[in-house]
């Protein structure tokens, strides 16, 4: 197990090196993506639309923060803890096959995606219930998109210093440690019987 610190945006090369079961923290810019707005970033792929944020060497965090508005333009993260990744498994495929995502952060891991993560993304899992530890990381939130998408499922365009740790669930090689887990308990299950 090593432990990397990563800036995005992010080549090949910063992920390749990546192993299941690395530690991992990232700084720079990180964007925020739940359901609603994984649907939405597909919707304007299929119909040729730009996006309003560049996903190239991009980090996707399946997060719903809570923000309170400072000012006009300002806003602050109050809690920022990772959502359920599974819940964007299904889109996860044809998202990186039109997006260069280099990494995906959530809890829970994300079943049946590590082939297409192969050569491409590595999913880094990120503890449940650390929402105002999250939050202590983003040093800025630059923008917001998609307001009309409601709080939770807007795209945040946070600046994070140090977030994590994160530890590698899903590598660019096909390791899955979520996966890996399951076989075993099902092994043990197999042989109590």
């Amino acid at each position: 197990m090593s432990k990397y610190d990563l800036t995005t945006p992010l080549q090949i090369d910063d992920i390749i090196k990546l192993h299941a079961g690395d530690i991992v923290y990232v700084s720079g810019i990180v964007y925020t993506a739940r359901d609603e707005a994984h649907a939405h970033i597909l919707k304007l792929d299929e119909a040729g639309k730009e996006l309003p944020f560049e996903l190239e060497g991009a980090a996707i965090y399946h997060c719903g923060p809570l923000m309170v508005k400072e000012d006009e333009d300002k806003w602050e993260a109050v809690a920022a803890g990772p959502t359920t990744s599974a819940r964007m498994a299904g889109m996860t495929p044809r998202l990186l096959e039109r997006h260069a995502i280099r990494v995906l952060i959530g809890k829970g891991g994300m079943q049946g995606v590590a082939d297409a993560l192969k050569g491409k993304c590595v999913y880094l899992a990120y503890t449940g219930g650390c929402a105002a530890l999250a939050a202590e990381a983003i040093k800025n939130v630059r923008s917001v998109y998609w307001p009309q998408l409601g709080m939770p499922e807007a795209v945040w365009e946070l600046e994070v210093e140090h977030f994590g740790p994160l530890v590698v669930g899903i590598d660019a090689h096909g390791h899955d440690l979520f996966q890996e887990v399951r076989d075993q308990a099902l092994t043990a299950f197999c042989h109590l019987r």
